[in-house]
């Protein structure tokens, strides 16, 4: 028993003996020439490797760099370089027959560039396309094939980084701690993939699924379908949103991503934190939840939202359109529809976008009534449609104390808050600000109020409105319609009657109706009395 044991600890000895020894009995760097061409075939671009060395324990050929060469009409700099690839062998047949079959491909560290043209084309897109010219090839035995596309067992990046410039965007997007791993890659069969990525300025990106087989003539129509895991991207600090957009925020996707070379197709669920929709907005303290449904055209740079649900706590909105990219810039053909949303869950939207109320006061209660068209580049939308409010309260802002004079001479009770049975206009919002037209207010205790105006990009306002009052007072014969300017910064609005006006409405009765002259003569007269003694009163 022991002179086997110790035959087996000397054949053990020789074989460990062996595998140190055989490394430098076989010099790596002769397949060298037959493995940048093997891989430039596949790959339709120029390969270079530097050093090799032979791993007898780990059974792979080590290169200490690694250069693959860009489409010459995009750059002259390469596509992908790497300080390390190690490419796993079948060691008995490269020991014994002096062949390379390559089981596995793992690159450390890549710096990878993708560029995009204006048009859209990536110049990823000739990757492994046959009518590319292949490297010059080592000649072939006589009477030996071609060698096959490039299969390979499993195939790895780890810890990459790519940087991305699409076509037109001033800067580019960069993915760090980049991981990449495909299982059984061959270039005509679907394989496996998971890929994994930190995005620069925030976010992390995963996509799980299958993709292939190649596309023969344009690596980036290759169909492919996938789970789709985004966390916390800042789509501004990433460089996927322009600043001068005003959108910002941290957006998170759960989803699935399909292509089938033409168009993608991606559904799924968007939690939008801390999102900003306007240029002076402020980050929204609630979160918005976005279930959608959305195609894109790859060749036509078009794409369909034909399923859009907002959600805001419990207020839902439908949002549905088309876009065109324009090179960097989106345009959009949107329609929002949003039915009877709960006032109060939208509050805590408003400031971002840009919307103030007066300084103390807030919204409670009631619903809002939206139709509106979204038009225009992402940065310089236009905005059209109706608005209705009904039945809410605009809580410590009482309306009948900012119109005090017209208050005190109408009668009207002054109360702590503006209760509305119903507020609806139709706006219209442009980088130069917010237009309202046919306007149309019921205020509970004061009475009907229209008119029309405008906010500017500032929040300043400019409003030219007339009141139906509800009325008891010596302001009564004029109460039919009151004429009144809103002024100055929404947080601190200035509400000034226009006497002038009120006297021209009056008198207008005069020429009017004849029969009645005594009677207006008489109402007026009442009233400016009532005016002149107000004034007296504050003067002394």
């Amino acid at each position: 028993m022991g002179r086997i044991a110790r035959v087996i600890g000397i054949v053990l000895a020789v074989l460990i003996a062996v595998a140190i020894a055989l490394p430098f009995f076989i010099d790596a760097n002769q397949f060298r020439p037959r493995l940048e061409t093997e891989l430039g075939k596949a790959l339709g671009r120029d390969v270079k490797l530097g050093d090799l060395k032979l791993s007898i324990w780990s059974g792979a050929v080590a290169a200490a760099d690694l250069s693959i060469a860009d489409d010459p009409s995009f750059s002259k700099s390469p596509f992908l370089s790497a300080q390390s690839l190690a490419v796993g062998v079948d060691l008995p047949a490269l020991i014994f027959s002096k062949k390379l079959i390559v089981t596995g491909i793992e690159i450390k560290k890549p710096e990878i560039a993708l560029v995009q043209t204006p048009s859209g084309a990536w110049n990823f897109s000739s990757l492994g396309v046959k009518s590319s010219a292949p490297p010059a090839a080592e000649s072939s035995p006589a009477g030996s094939s071609a060698p096959p596309d490039l299969s390979v067992k499993l195939l790895k990046v780890v810890d990459g980084r790519i940087t991305m410039k699409r076509g037109g965007d001033p800067a580019p997007q960069t993915l760090d701690k980049v991981n990449l791993e495909v299982r059984d890659f061959a270039a005509s069969a679907s394989f496996p993939f998971s890929f994994s990525t930190t995005v620069q300025g925030g976010g992390d990106i995963t996509l799980t699924g299958k993709a292939g087989p190649i596309d023969a003539k344009d690596a980036a129509a290759t169909p492919f379908s996938a789970s789709l895991k985004v966390d916390k991207l800042d789509i501004v600090h990433s460089g996927f949103v322009r600043p001068e957009t005003g959108f910002a925020g941290l957006v998170s996707i759960n989803g699935t991503l399909a292509s089938d070379g033409t168009n993608f197709d991606l559904q799924g669920d968007i939690k939008a934190e801390q999102l900003k929709l306007a240029k002076n907005g402020m980050p929204a303290k609630v979160p918005v939840d976005f279930n959608f449904s959305l195609r894109h055209d790859t060749a036509a740079h078009t794409g369909s939202l034909s399923h859009g649900d907002v959600q805001i706590g419990k207020a839902k909105a439908s949002l549905t359109g088309t876009y065109k990219l324009d090179g960097p810039r989106a345009l959009l053909n949107m329609k929002l529809a949003a039915p009877a949303m709960q006032v109060q869950e939208l509050t805590a939207l408003l400031p971002a976008l840009a919307v103030d109320l007066p300084r103390g006061s807030s919204l409670q209660g009631g619903t809002l009534n939206a139709n509106l068209t979204v038009v225009g580049p992402a940065d310089q939308l236009d905005i059209k449609g109706t608005l209705a409010v009904k039945g809410t309260r605009l809580a410590n802002f009482d309306l009948g104390s900012r119109m005090t004079s017209v208050a005190k001479m109408a009668g009207i009770t002054m109360s702590p808050n503006t209760d509305f049975e119903n507020i609806s206009a139709d706006a219209h919002s442009n980088a130069q600000g917010v237009d309202l037209q046919n306007i149309s207010v019921i205020a509970t205790n004061i009475g009907e109020i229209g008119g029309a105006g405008a906010i500017s990009p500032a929040n300043v306002l400019d409003f030219k409105m007339h009141a139906k009052l509800k009325t008891s007072g010596i302001f009564s014969p004029l109460a039919s319609n009151v004429p009144f300017s809103i002024q100055g910064p929404a947080t601190d609005p200035k509400f000034v009657p226009d006497i002038k006006g009120m006297a021209a409405e009056k008198l207008k009765t005069l020429t009017a109706a004849p029969a009645d002259v005594g009677k207006a003569a008489t109402d007026v007269g009442k009233a400016a009395s009532g005016i002149m003694n107000m004034f007296k009163k504050k003067s002394n």
